[in-house]
């Protein structure tokens, strides 16, 4: 698959592709080089990319997802599994959060929450 391909799949610009590339968080296990030395993408790298854009919603900075993907840097299983226990804590505490706020403008709309305008 040719990167714009990838591009279409993943809805991921291909600026940001190359991007990963650049930050070695896609594996050379994905990408290939065809005679003319173009990209050419395994189909698994869709799955892949998927997978990259939940640990970044889950508020993984682009540093952390390089420790964890990145094969150039040796982080042990017990480091690496300390990243992802702090991660689902800090996931924990907003969820809390919204819970809570979501309980808080559930009693405004039902009236039961003073607040400084009515809905």
């Amino acid at each position: 698959m040719k990167i714009n391909e990838v591009s279409k799949l993943t809805a991921l610009p291909i600026s940001t592709l190359r991007f990963y590339e650049r930050k070695n968080l896609i594996p050379n296990k994905y990408i290939k080089r065809d005679v003319n030395n173009y990209r050419v993408y395994s189909e698994e790298i869709v799955e892949y990319l998927e997978d990259v854009k939940a640990i970044l919603s889950a508020d993984f900075s682009i540093e952390e997802l390089s420790l964890m993907v990145n094969q150039q840097i040796n982080l042990s299983y017990d480091e690496k599994k300390v990243m992802l226990e702090q991660k689902i804590k800090e996931i924990d505490v907003i969820r809390e959060q919204l819970t809570r706020s979501k309980k808080f403008l559930n009693e405004i709309l039902e009236g039961k929450a003073e607040f400084q305008t009515e809905c």
